[in-house]
């Protein structure tokens, strides 16, 4: 188990984490979400003992990092796939770590075959891509079987494949009672992933609740109707905090008002309905609602293509 209290980290001026407590439980998969900036990797780095908090604690296990005399064994870590000596091989990278714990040569050959790292094990590390870079990363953190397992972005450069198996390897560890920690830009794989979020915006806790939660917070209430009398419908529930909006003829979609009371005005009123759906957003769409005034780092809009360039007046 994680268990955070009143994460404080200051930067001079700059609060990057501000009175931040969660608990990441054993037996789920909890994910870590939060725009650029929002303090998650200053809050992995408190975790496991490289930055220290200003104010407030962090324990895994019951204990802060620094104290477990075999850290390896009680806490896996991926917090940065390129952290590795490039001139060794895969195999060495890994055998020097098992060495510091006393973790033999066969847990080694494992952790190299659970990650699919076996015809490249003896090629050196510098020559890797990004994806076998990450697979490393990961069989390191594996490496001394641990209870909790912290993952930062550990799909980054994989194949689709190779996401696949992170997610089924993530959710195996959490069904074997292990505490699983994961952050991730990709809204989709966490919807498939997690059981739990922990969302954080400029250094605060904007949800620490199950993704349904998360998703039917930023849902609310919206139905798709389909129907030969949709203006009639319409007619009935216009007004008030209803809003309406024709998505073609004889559909609309309504928000501020749930599919069961649709359903009770329009058989008071004799109306047909062909469809009548309640509308539910994606982790992604909840995801943007929660953070959208939490984002330091702002997209500008579409890039100028060159016709547009054109037409403006430039040459090339």
């Amino acid at each position: 188990m994680i268990e955070a209290h009143g994460l404080t980290k200051r930067y001079g001026p700059k609060v990057a984490l501000d009175d931040v407590s969660f608990t990441v439980r054993p037996g789920i998969v909890t994910g870590f979400l939060g725009p650029n900036g929002a303090g998650k990797s200053t809050t992995m780095r408190m975790i496991v003992g490289l930055d220290r908090p200003t104010a407030g604690s962090v324990t895994v296990n019951g204990r802060r990092y620094a104290e477990h005399a075999a850290p390896l064994r009680e806490v896996g870590v991926l917090l940065d796939a390129k952290a590795v000596h490039r001139g060794r091989s895969a195999a060495d990278h890994l055998l020097a770590m098992a060495a510091t714990h006393g973790i033999g040569k066969s847990r080694v050959s494992e952790v190299i075959a659970l990650t699919g790292l076996e015809s490249v094990a003896k090629k050196r590390v510098g020559g890797f891509s990004l994806g076998m870079g990450q697979r490393l990363g990961i069989a390191a953190a594996l490496l001394g079987d641990p209870a909790t397992v912290i993952l930062d972005e550990p799909v980054n450069g994989l194949d689709p494949e190779g996401v696949v198996w992170v997610r089924t390897l993530a959710r195996h560890l959490a069904s074997e009672g292990r505490t699983v920690f994961l952050s991730s830009h990709l809204m989709s794989e966490m919807a498939q992933t997690a059981d739990h979020l922990i969302v954080l915006g400029r250094g605060r806790i904007l949800a620490d609740s199950p993704v349904s939660d998360v998703i039917a917070q930023a849902s609310g209430d919206a139905v798709r109707v389909r129907s030969p009398h949709a203006e009639d419908l319409v007619g009935l529930v216009q007004g008030g905090e209803v809003a309406i909006t024709a998505v073609e003829p004889g559909v609309v979609e309504l928000r501020g008002i749930t599919a069961a009371r649709v359903g009770e005005l329009a058989a008071s009123s004799g109306i047909v309905l062909h469809e009548l759906t309640p509308l539910v957003r994606s982790l992604e769409d909840a995801y943007m609602t929660l953070t959208q005034d939490s984002v330091d780092y702002q997209s500008g809009g579409a890039p100028r293509t060159p016709e547009t360039v054109t037409t403006e007046g430039a040459h090339r």
